[in-house]
């Protein structure tokens, strides 16, 4: 069996030791699990690698990587030498995997990505690893006919796989920064945002053109090499050349005024304005830093908050907050270098990354980066110096932010709390779900599920549902419930039966009355799951809010008071469901519209619609486009592009 590292070279990888059917029968105990362990010694290699303790469902408990791979094992089989976190791994240890590698620097980067993908229980998890948005100038396509978008580069937000032709520069810390960003650097270069479907339709300026926005290219009111400038110039800014461009701008600018032309004159002061205020609204810019990344970890007993901060060519991007989840008896220096290997898991690393705390094998962990991004990374935790100066204030924005989350957290204990008492749970909710449905006259209906807890909202559990039984009528809520509650159940039911990975409901909160609580009660105990508390919370009189009923089981209602925290807190949770639930209707809808709009074309294929939305960006456009626009696009002959018009002519 073999596999790849992140290079797409061959490594070996080494077979699973130890059987899974055994080891769904062997028992958790800490003296089974040394057992198993010494008794595999003899069989692990004694080179690089990534070993992966599994327990006896087939569950990751942990993954590791090792120079030498039974040195690293061995040394789980000394209790004595063990923290009360590892005995426990160890006891819970029914079956190990080892991969292969050719060196440790590969097992470094195969670990990073298992732990990200596996999330083992007993791992340092980062966790709310969003994407970062860039801004992406497209590659202008000099072999695209005169006319066509792909002549002229775009200016883009962009999030993903950078594998678009153009120029990617980020990462942003959120989309607001970019889109501050993207406002400004359009009234500075005046380049076109629009989608290629948009730019072909247009016959006349846009509103972009007439607020300075734009230099209208689909019009030709900027000629070829005058665009071309632009682009030069927004990506030397980009660069880092900034001085360069505001010079020119400013010389220019005093050439107009001198020769009396004033409306010249201020066109160049106001792109002048737009640089100055992008590098106003970065807070902290360092030109000798580069590009760099700022990591900076405050720990205090079981929680930490790491501070990123984002420098490219020398200018603050922004800065996003973690919490990734470990042991309390992680050190600091650990946490950080786990994180940094899950963090560039799937994004490209800068030339330096700087940190609060000397991390456990920095050069390995440099060495890994370098290969991973193709250029020179450095790891570096300053002690003196700007370089010092920026950890500082780093951390001072961890320090902060985990205070604020910790008295949110705990304001949220203590509603969670009130929960538990205005129902009578047996403890504290760890984990809510909330449910609700979507539909339009019983058309598209889709469920939605979302997840509270301790921590607010955990919105990587969220989950929609397209109902997809014919026997059900359509607007028959009930029906639609019982078909949620029994997808959801039923695969808790095969993945999680014991109960102890914490994806099982403390509480079920469902919109609705009585009879929504009676269909919830009667679905999961056909299901054989009579022990999840179910309450729904009903509108009260006049569909008034702070008057809601809630349905606690056959004649059992609760009320509360109008300026209660906990019914404020309640009706938050309702209503994120009820959000969630419109929006993934709305999705469905749409594209339930794409597909009745073009699949009742014949001889257009997954491929042709695919084509003609990428040119056109929506449905709309293409019934907007012109029998030429539609001949344009790949894929698309004169006969198709006639079929195409003649169908939305004929909807009128």
């Amino acid at each position: 069996m073999t596999g790849h590292d992140t290079k797409g070279d061959p490594i070996d990888i080494g077979e699973a030791t130890g059987d899974a059917a055994d080891a769904a029968h062997r028992g958790t105990s800490l003296e089974a699990g040394l057992a198993y362990l010494k008794d595999q010694l003899r069989r692990l290699p004694q080179t690089p690698g990534v070993y992966r303790m599994l327990d006896r469902r087939g569950d990751a408990l942990y993954v590791g990587k090792a120079k030498n791979v039974r040195k690293r094992v061995t040394s789980y089989t000394n209790p004595s030498k063990l923290p009360e976190r590892l005995r426990r791994m160890v006891a819970e240890t029914a079956l190990l995997e080892v991969v292969s590698t050719h060196t440790e620097v590969e097992a470094l980067l195969l670990e990073s990505n298992l732990i990200k993908r596996l999330r083992p229980r007993f791992n340092i998890l980062l966790r709310d690893d969003k994407s970062f948005p860039y801004i992406h100038i497209t590659a202008e396509d000099g072999s695209a006919p005169e006319g066509s978008p792909k002549r002229w580069a775009r200016i883009m937000k962009y999030r993903g796989s950078q594998s678009a032709p153009g120029t990617y520069y980020g990462p942003f810390a959120s989309a607001g920064a970019v889109n501050r960003t993207l406002n400004a650097l359009e009234r500075a270069f005046l380049l076109r945002s629009c989608t290629d479907g948009t730019f072909s339709s247009r016959t006349r300026p846009c509103l972009l053109f007439q607020i300075k926005r734009c230099s209208a290219p689909c019009v030709g009111r900027v000629s070829h090499g005058d665009y071309d400038e632009l682009i030069r110039q927004a990506n030397d800014f980009l660069s880092g050349r900034n001085l360069d461009i505001q010079r020119q701008f400013a010389a220019r600018m005093e050439q107009a005024a001198e020769e009396l032309e004033y409306e010249t004159a201020a066109y160049f002061r106001d792109r002048i304005q737009a640089l100055a205020h992008i590098q106003t609204r970065q807070d902290i810019n360092l030109p000798a830093l580069d590009d760099a990344d700022v990591i900076a970890a405050w720990h205090e007993g079981e929680n930490t908050c790491i501070q990123v901060f984002f420098f490219r060519a020398g200018r603050n991007y922004g800065n996003r907050a973690y919490y990734p989840r470990h042991d309390r008896s992680a050190e600091t220096g650990e946490i950080l270098a786990a994180f940094i290997g899950q963090f560039y898991d799937n994004k490209p690393p800068p030339r330096q990354v700087l940190v609060s705390d000397a991390v456990p094998d920095g050069e390995l962990i440099a060495e890994a980066l370098s290969l991973k991004a193709e250029h020179a990374v450095t790891l570096h935790a300053p002690k003196r110096g700007d370089k010092r100066k920026l950890i500082d204030h780093a951390l001072q924005n961890a320090k902060e932010a985990l205070a604020r989350r910790q008295a949110e957290s705990a304001s949220q204990r203590k509603l969670l709390e009130g929960v538990a008492d205005a129902f009578d749970l047996e403890t504290t909710p760890e984990r809510i779900e909330v449910y609700d449905n979507s539909h339009v006259s019983g058309t598209n209906p889709v469920g939605a599920m979302i997840v509270a807890g301790p921590d607010g909202f955990t919105k990587n559990a969220y989950r929609k549902f397209n109902i997809k039984s014919t026997e059900i009528t359509p607007g028959d809520d009930y029906g639609m419930m019982r078909e949620v509650l029994t997808r959801r159940f039923a695969r808790a039911l095969k993945e999680d039966p014991e109960r102890d990975r914490g994806a099982w409901p403390d509480l079920v909160l469902i919109d609705g009355g009585a009879g929504q609580h009676r269909a919830t009660v009667e679905t999961l105990a056909e299901m054989g799951i009579d022990d999840v508390p179910v309450v729904a919370i009903a509108k009260g009189p006049d569909r008034n809010a702070g008057r809601e009923v809630f349905h606690l089981g056959p004649g059992r209602t609760h009320s509360f008071e109008k300026a209660d925290a906990v019914l404020y807190f309640l009706q938050r949770l309702r209503d994120e469901a009820h959000r969630f639930a419109i929006g993934a209707h709305r999705t469905r809808r749409s594209a339930a519209a794409v597909k009745s709009a073009l699949d009742e074309i014949s001889g257009i294929g997954a491929n042709r619609k695919r084509a003609l939305l990428h040119h056109f960006g929506s449905v709309r456009e293409i019934a907007r486009a012109g029998l030429s626009d539609l001949e344009a696009v790949d894929g698309i002959s004169k006969a198709v592009a006639r079929r195409i018009y003649e169908h939305f002519h004929e909807q009128g």
